[in-house]
């Protein structure tokens, strides 16, 4: 008498494949027709060249950022921690040598560093009172000094985003990916070589990271349109130099 088990259980196997590949199917077919930028602001759709367009309207369109990171340019590299509106600036620089705040109100703009940052490296008679003065102190950078300009750029949003936002070369979509948990879209110059932004999926098209071209530096933006409150220094707190600052090491 011969057994039917074998061809009981070879039914059974072409059942079980049969059903594992229609599911298989169904499954490889919602992924295919998945939307990507389903739940995103839908700007993962457009070209490149509109993407670039609408994250920079919205960066201008802001009130405040803040912007963290490493800016490299010839004057050296720069580690940036600043808050930035229409109306000022305020928070830490670091250089190679030393770390100093500014804050900027309107046109007036206050540095304050330590007693390292006001020593010249040679040393001279003045230095050391100068820096006995200045330490731990805002000091008012008039106007007319040869540094008010460079060190007021770093206060200034509109100056500040626009060198780095820009991107040489013709505009590409990159890869998509995240910045602190929020889902972006990747647009760059050429390949990368003219620069590289990120811009957010969620809400408003903000920059969210800004990688610069050549080895420029990488910043990160966040606080788009988060207020924040700028208030001068107290009058204990501020020393006016009046005319040109002595010369520091930084």
């Amino acid at each position: 008498m011969t057994s039917s088990a074998p061809a009981v259980r070879a039914r059974r196997r072409t059942a079980f494949a049969v059903v594992l590949c229609a599911g298989l199917t169904v499954t490889l077919t919602a992924c295919a027709g998945e939307d990507p930028d389903k739940g995103t602001n839908g700007v993962g759709k457009l070209t490149a060249e509109q993407i670039d367009k609408k994250a920079r309207a919205a960066a201008d369109a802001a009130d405040a950022v803040r912007l963290t990171g490493k800016l490299v340019s010839k004057g050296g590299t720069y580690t940036l921690n600043m808050q930035l509106s229409g109306e000022g600036g305020t928070g830490s620089v670091t250089s190679k040598q030393n770390t100093f705040e500014l804050l900027r109100i309107g046109d007036e703009l206050f540095l304050k560093a330590d007693a390292g940052f006001w020593k010249h490296e040679q040393g001279d008679d003045g230095s050391e009172q100068a820096a006995d003065k200045l330490e731990g102190k805002y000091v008012k950078v008039p106007e007319d000094d040869p540094t008010y300009q460079q060190l007021r750029g770093f206060t200034e949003k509109d100056t500040l985003l626009d060198g780095m936002l820009a991107l040489h070369g013709k505009v590409n979509k990159g890869d998509r990916g995240t910045v602190g948990g929020v889902r972006t879209v990747q647009i760059m110059g050429g390949k990368g070589e003219g620069g590289a932004l990120e811009i957010s999926l969620k809400g408003t098209p903000y920059p969210l990271r800004v990688a610069r071209g050549g080895g420029g530096g990488t910043v990160t933006l966040a606080d788009w349109g988060h207020a924040f409150e700028l208030e001068a220094p107290a009058e204990n707190e501020t020393v006016d130099y009046g005319g040109e600052l002595p010369r520091s090491s930084g």
